[in-house]
């Protein structure tokens, strides 16, 4: 029945399906009597993990190969996340870089939820495991997952990209409940009109290239846990903002890698979930844990927004801070859409993603710090 809800979900509802698609068949094929395609966890048998790949295909399926090759070693979240940068212009970050900090701040639904988990009875390693769902991010929800607690990665990969597909409808649920009409009016290009920025980039090309050589040093030396993931997202935006020079790598992080990078993520995550190690109540609790550390996060970026215009002239729209979680880039599509219905002259898109691509950056560095402590 999950099975096919996440396949209708992806379908016909069109809620991520290049993700729910593959994951929705996965749980399919893992959960047909005698078709020997369901991963098989540690705890099920203790020493997987210490036979070859070969011997592991011919034992548990093929299944549990490409789960223990590709999955379990941490491969294929940093393989996404370079497409994920082959794909990322960081122009509109780098042209608003005060909006970044709202990336930063929509991360608190990340810690909150960890520490109620840890209060109900997970263990540490559990909790931030779940909390990470709260950076609406697959790949580092999956990678965070992997380190911290593996047995947990099934439901936590399905309620990660769950929520990510139901932006559309969590993001405008909690602005319901955060934002006034007044506020969601501000016009962000006519704050620009009325406080220009003092600084502007001259040479925005050569900017865009060294913003990621940059910050990957910078992040090395603070949280070297984030290189991983951190490391390929950036790479991957490097060859695609140095040119032609290196198109053929860009195509093949943003096309070729990319897409089989994410059906065998998809299909494997999808395996994991057998009746046995899903139906509990723990993944219920996974589950709603997920979606409080999803609106915390919105609502901590809003809030954060609604406590810099008390003291800055120059107002935000609070739907920016709304955009801080990492779901690119739905989630500025979605609060985009929220401020036409109320001026249709109100474009934020650009100013959204700012705070948008910070929300990447904000979750991988929240990993690395999780990792760095947990791990």
């Amino acid at each position: 029945f999950i099975g096919l809800l996440l396949l209708y979900l992806g379908i016909f509802k069109r809620f991520e399906p290049l993700l729910l698609v593959p994951i929705g068949f996965g749980v399919l094929l893992a959960n047909f009597p005698g078709g020997n395609m369901s991963v098989l966890q540690v705890s099920e048998v203790p020493d997987i993990e210490s036979l070859s790949l070969v011997k592991i295909a011919k034992e548990y399926g093929i299944m549990n190969m490409l789960y223990y090759a590709l999955i379990k070693t941490g491969l294929l979240p940093p393989l996404i996340f370079m497409g994920v940068g082959a794909m990322t212009d960081f122009g509109p970050l780098l042209k608003n870089l005060r909006l970044a900090f709202f990336g930063a701040a929509a991360q608190i639904g990340i810690f909150s939820v960890m520490l109620a988990a840890f209060a109900l009875g997970f263990t540490l390693q559990e909790a931030g495991a779940l909390g990470i769902i709260g950076g609406a991010d697959g790949p580092t929800a999956i990678y965070t997952s992997i380190i911290l607690a593996p047995h947990l990665l099934g439901p936590i990969a399905i309620a990660a990209y769950s929520y990510m597909a139901l932006v559309p409808i969590i993001i405008p649920l909690v602005v319901r409940l955060t934002v006034s009409k007044k506020e969601l009016a501000i016009n962000m290009k006519e704050q620009d009109r009325r406080f220009p920025n003092k600084v502007k980039i001259k040479n925005i090309k050569r900017v865009k290239i060294l913003f990621p050589i940059c910050l990957l040093i910078v992040t090395s030396f603070l949280v070297p846990s984030s290189v991983p993931l951190l490391g390929f997202l950036l790479f991957g935006n490097l060859v695609k903002e140095i040119g032609q020079d290196t198109n053929r790598l860009f195509q093949s992080a943003s096309e070729g890698i990319m897409n089989a990078a994410t059906i065998f993520l998809g299909l494997t995550v999808g395996a994991t979930m057998t009746a046995s190690s899903f139906l509990n109540v723990q993944t219920l609790l996974i589950i709603l844990g997920g979606f409080l550390a999803f609106a915390i996060s919105i609502a901590g970026g809003i809030y954060a927004v609604k406590l810099y215009n008390l003291f800055s002239k120059k107002k935000i729209n609070p739907l920016i801070g709304a955009t801080g979680l990492s779901a690119v880039p739905m989630a500025s599509r979605v609060a985009n859409e929220l401020a036409l219905k109320v001026d249709p002259k109100n474009h934020l898109l650009q100013y959204a993603m700012s705070s948008n691509i910070s929300g990447v950056i904000g979750s991988a560095v929240a990993a690395g710090v999780l990792i760095s402590f947990l791990g």
